[in-house]
């Protein structure tokens, strides 16, 4: 009875780890970017688009850091967000392509796009290759500066 109970448990937790997960296998980064740049054209935010694995310690640790209230409120406020599966960099590798590689040097990795799709920004110098060594504060400080780009260039 008790390794019933016990195989029930682990099996109601399957669904919640891998809930928990950053970046979902089974999302489809294709539909879920134009559905983003759809949003933008009417709210008018920039979009965001993460590029990263869950295998990956540094892109847990900056959905880790991206979760807390103010950076989730920077988030939810001020973009569109756009999460993009690379697995084990054989993944959605067009989508990185169209935006220049900024998986080049490493990820988890960023681009930020104008609500009518132009690219404003990109991580190509693997600035949050170690996102695990950033402070939240850090972090909220790196995406403050790309939400005042955004606004700049619109």
């Amino acid at each position: 009875m008790k390794r019933l109970l016990l195989l029930a448990l682990l099996l109601a937790s399957l669904p919640l780890a891998a809930r928990d997960l950053p970046y979902p296998a089974s999302a489809d980064a294709h539909v879920a970017l134009q559905q983003a740049l759809a949003r933008a054209k009417g709210n008018h935010l920039p979009v965001l688009v993460f590029f990263g694995a869950n295998w990956c310690e540094d892109c847990r640790a900056l959905a880790r850091s991206l979760a807390l209230p103010a950076n989730a409120g920077l988030m939810a406020q001020s973009f569109n967000v756009v999460k993009v599966n690379v697995g084990n960099f054989n993944r959605n590798l067009d989508i990185d392509h169209q935006y220049g590689d900024p998986i080049g040097n490493g990820i988890p990795a960023a681009v930020l796009l104008s609500p009518s799709g132009r690219t404003l920004y990109s991580t190509r110098a693997g600035e949050l290759s170690n996102a695990r060594r950033m402070s939240a504060s850090g972090v909220h400080d790196f995406f403050e500066q790309a939400r005042a780009r955004a606004e700049r260039a619109h």
